[in-house]
């Protein structure tokens, strides 16, 4: 069973940056050199929404509320997702998930393996 743990949350105010890390274990290195990964986001009564993804072949895709801001990355030497967030604002805050699929699934919320989140307060 692939685990997914998230990091690298926290309170920050407006305009700051934060870096969130998800660390997969249980997979090869040729088999996470493929898979898809994204980060979603779920505020207080609202839905999950995806934030960022990344296909096998390293093409990106983001939400309009976060493009030039937020970036992801992955690092297939150390099965490490991440998600660099910058000029943070306080509709960001919400419990951020790292998500993972050997399907191409974009910010769809059909992934197979979720971590348990990671905290994100934004502050005015």
């Amino acid at each position: 069973q692939v685990q997914l743990v998230e990091s690298g949350g926290g309170s920050v105010q407006a305009g700051g940056s934060l870096r969130l890390s998800c660390a997969a274990s249980r997979y090869s290195y040729w088999r996470y050199i493929h898979i898809s990964m994204a980060w979603f986001r779920q505020a207080p009564g609202k839905e999950r929404e995806g934030v960022a993804a990344i296909d096998g072949d390293g093409t990106t895709t983001y939400a309009d509320s976060v493009k030039g801001r937020f970036t992801i990355s992955k690092d297939n030497s150390q099965n490490t997702l991440y998600l660099q967030m910058n000029s943070l604002k306080p509709e960001d805050t919400a419990m951020y998930y790292c998500a993972a699929d050997e399907a191409k699934l974009l910010l769809h919320r059909e992934y197979k393996f979720w971590g348990q989140g990671t905290q994100v307060t934004v502050s005015s």
